[in-house]
């Protein structure tokens, strides 16, 4: 299992340099102005290397509301400027991020662990959306209806909702940002971003990007803000901020029950993308090839750290022993190593609390009468000094077990048998999560049960294809557990607006309700 892993030192400061990311970088930034943090340095490590990558100094509470303040005045100047202007914003950061593709997915790569082509197709995704955000800021549409009174009219409209708060989880350091911010741009409002503590210089990268774009348009200060820091200077009190309209925050279940009740008290608005424990049913009418694939890419992308990653396979028991088999092999074919080595497939675990996460959840299955059928394994050796890479692993199950009704956010697949459909389905939707969730077959009554009432009860629900790698296009995000609310796609941009239903009486009567009359 060894692996030959070139020496990227020169190459990674290289990309650093050109990236702006320095020895030291400040935590907080309202645009174009990078404050003077003095908050306790942060060190980023990479999980691929164990090398020092960069600090962070981060910003206090101070400069927490500087960033409030500073965001609250551009919000009345930004929300009167025209969505398609503003969409126009939104396209140079595009190609800003075009132009900077390759840098910053090495950079996501380095500092995230996930391998290098994952990067790149993060970056990718932040520039489709902003391609998505373009159009769309000459679409925010409401609606007219006919009025029951007479010489009336009456529509509803959407208008900017203020300050929208981003948290970002370490799994996707780039592109859950963009997701909000240039949605919640177009849309009119301002933002302000609270990265994940564990990518932090990602995030000073974006920055250093689209701050180009907003000193070259003029862009006041405060549409996009920085407040890098931990939970110790910004914590709960971003949270109970009455300033902040809305939480979008994507985390574990347990940090979004925390996330809801505290900005529920002040009945701020949120959007959670939290845990999910998704599923992949396999037809005996499935093609083979096509599940094997995506149950392969589900399972081991990221090294299984992905809120849509293939968590349980339930197979149908007249093919199991196949598909297992087919599995093993593939799984065997892996190659693990440094994540900017093209020629790897899997990169490390974020961190080794992610490891011992991992063999925990392994010694649960046993305890509880998992049989491990492959993987499970720390690597060791020069190549994995960093101590973070791990084999992934199979492991046999049952759906009532409590480990498989937990998210593990580590590359291990539990595999189930069924013999009938609705007994498949049953068991997809018997745990606390609702995120993503497909079924492979080449029968359209066995398809279409899937997707209907009585079928997958997840937000995202597929056909042949897999429970990872959805599409900007959509709207993204998950029930029950998984939190609620959506990001991205569709029309998930009216979370990001207030709506407002208007009445207009161009008539000469004041007619009232109930036709109460009033003696004048």
């Amino acid at each position: 299992m060894e692996q030959i892993i070139t020496d990227n030192k020169g190459q990674i400061s290289e990309t650093l340099a050109e990236l702006g990311i320095k020895e030291i970088n400040s935590g907080a930034c309202t645009g174009t102005k990078w404050l003077s943090t003095s908050g306790e340095l942060i060190e980023s490590y990479s999980p691929g290397t164990g090398e020092l990558i960069g600090k962070v100094q981060q910003g206090t509470w101070d400069d927490y509301e500087t960033i409030i303040n500073t965001a609250q005045s551009a919000f009345k100047v930004w929300r009167l400027v025209p969505a398609p202007q503003r969409g126009e914003i939104v396209r140079q950061i595009g190609n800003e991020l075009r132009k900077n593709k390759e840098p910053l997915g090495r950079l996501v790569a380095h500092e995230m662990g996930k391998i290098y082509q994952e990067g790149l197709g993060e970056v990718q995704e932040m520039i489709d959306i902003c391609d998505f955000s373009v159009g769309l800021s000459r679409q925010l549409h409401g609606f007219t209806m006919h009025s029951e009174r007479p010489s009336h009219r009456m529509y509803d409209q959407y208008h900017p909702l203020g300050i929208v708060g981003v948290i970002s989880a370490f799994n996707f350091p780039v592109a859950v940002w963009a997701w909000n911010a240039m949605i919640a741009m177009v849309c009119g409002d301002v933002v302000v971003w609270k990265p994940s503590s564990k990518v932090m210089l990602c995030s000073i990268a974006v920055h250093n990007i689209v701050s180009k774009v907003l000193r070259e348009n003029n862009v006041q200060e405060g549409v996009l803000n920085l407040i890098a820091s931990s939970s110790k200077y910004v914590g709960d009190d971003f949270l109970a901020d009455k300033r902040v309209a809305m939480i979008s925050a994507t985390s574990s279940t347990r940090v979004g029950k925390k996330v809801a009740k505290i900005v529920g008290e002040r009945l701020g608005k949120t959007i959670l993308e939290l845990g999910g424990n998704n599923a992949i049913i396999i037809s005996e009418k499935a093609d083979i090839e096509m599940s094997i694939r995506a149950v392969l890419f589900g399972s081991v992308g990221t090294c299984g750290q992905r809120c849509t990653s293939t968590r349980r396979l339930i197979i149908h028991d007249s093919i199991y022993d196949v598909i297992l088999e087919k599995l093993k092999t593939a799984y065997g074919q892996l190659k693990f190593g440094n994540p900017l080595d093209e020629s790897n497939h899997v990169g490390p675990l974020i961190d080794k609390g992610a490891v011992q996460d991992f063999l925990n959840a392994i010694e649960k299955v046993k305890e509880e009468g998992g049989k491990i059928i492959c993987g499970g394994e720390v690597l060791e050796g020069e190549y994995y000094k960093s101590g973070c890479y791990v084999t992934p692993c199979i492991a046999e199950a049952r759906n009532n077990y409590q480990i498989v009704q937990e998210e593990t956010f580590a590359p291990l697949l539990y595999v189930l048998k069924y013999s009938q459909l609705t007994e498949a389905i049953d068991m997809h939707n018997d745990v606390p999560q609702g995120l993503s969730s497909a079924i492979f077959t080449k029968d359209l009554l066995e398809g279409e049960k899937f997707l209907s009432h009585a079928g997958s009860d997840c937000g995202i629900a597929n056909i042949n294809i897999g429970t990872s790698g959805a599409e900007i296009g959509g709207a993204f995000g998950g029930e029950k557990e998984t939190g609620g609310g959506r990001e991205s796609g569709s029309d998930a941009w009216k979370a990001y607006m207030r709506r407002q239903t208007n009445t207009i009486n161009y008539g000469t009567d004041m007619p009232l309700a109930q036709g109460i009359k009033f003696d004048l």
